[in-house]
């Protein structure tokens, strides 16, 4: 079940619009302002309906941060401006779709359907752990904000580790799916691919993602 989140300052709608999504079979959540909304976001959702307009702050700026530190969640716009040139900025700035009120409920569950869709068949391609994002097809790859530069050996490796998030993967493993060899002979090639590859992922602010584990291999994602 998708976990749907909605942020919006006027009470009618904001019901109106949860018990939409309820009924039509999500998991919604509700928060009337931007702290609400940042408390609920820690818990994961799939995709935030978020109004431009809120007591605390503006959604825009609001979604400008979430983007800004690699959040990806899909979000749908609401807002009472109705010009090209603010649509315009919304997409700008980060968001999946723009509505305009008012709006039809069902237009409102219509479009919620399509962007989760549209989500499923990018990850079918696109792998994610914590702030770092990678795209098979486009061979692209980005860690927050930041678009990183990797040689195709380094891609293929970041790809491996990143289809087992969490787990130890050890240097056999590694040369086997990525070398397509035996570790007797690659190990110490693989060990400088992932130094290199180490050094790439560490950027100041965010907190080391590519962990050794001593022993036994490498590990992908944030510390226990």
């Amino acid at each position: 079940m998708s976990k749907v989140l909605v942020v919006e300052d006027q009470p009618n709608l904001l019901r109106s619009v949860a018990q939409a999504l309820s009924e039509a079979g999500f998991q919604s959540l509700a928060a009337g302002t931007l702290a609400e909304a940042t408390s609920a976001l820690r818990t994961g959702v799939d995709l935030l309906i978020l109004d431009v307009m809120l007591p605390d702050g503006s959604g825009l700026e609001w979604l400008r941060g979430l983007r800004a530190e690699g959040n990806s969640t899909l979000v749908l716009m609401l807002t009472a401006r109705d010009s090209v040139d603010d649509r315009i900025v919304g997409l700008e700035t980060g968001a999946d779709d723009y509505m305009v009120k008012p709006f039809a409920l069902n237009e409102l569950l219509a479009r919620v359907r399509a962007l989760l869709r549209r989500d499923m068949r990018q990850q079918a391609t696109t792998l994610t752990v914590d702030d770092m994002t990678l795209d098979l097809l486009a061979r692209t790859v980005r860690r927050g904000a930041v678009q990183l530069d990797l040689p195709q050996r380094q891609f293929e490796l970041l790809a491996y580790l990143m289809k087992h998030p969490g787990e130890t993967v050890s240097r056999q493993m590694i040369a086997e799916h990525v070398w397509k060899e035996s570790s007797a002979t690659w190990t110490n090639v693989i060990e400088v691919q992932v130094n290199q590859l180490r050094k790439k992922l560490h950027l100041e602010g965010l907190p080391p993602v590519l962990h050794t584990v001593r022993g036994r291999g490498y590990r992908i994602g944030s510390e226990a």
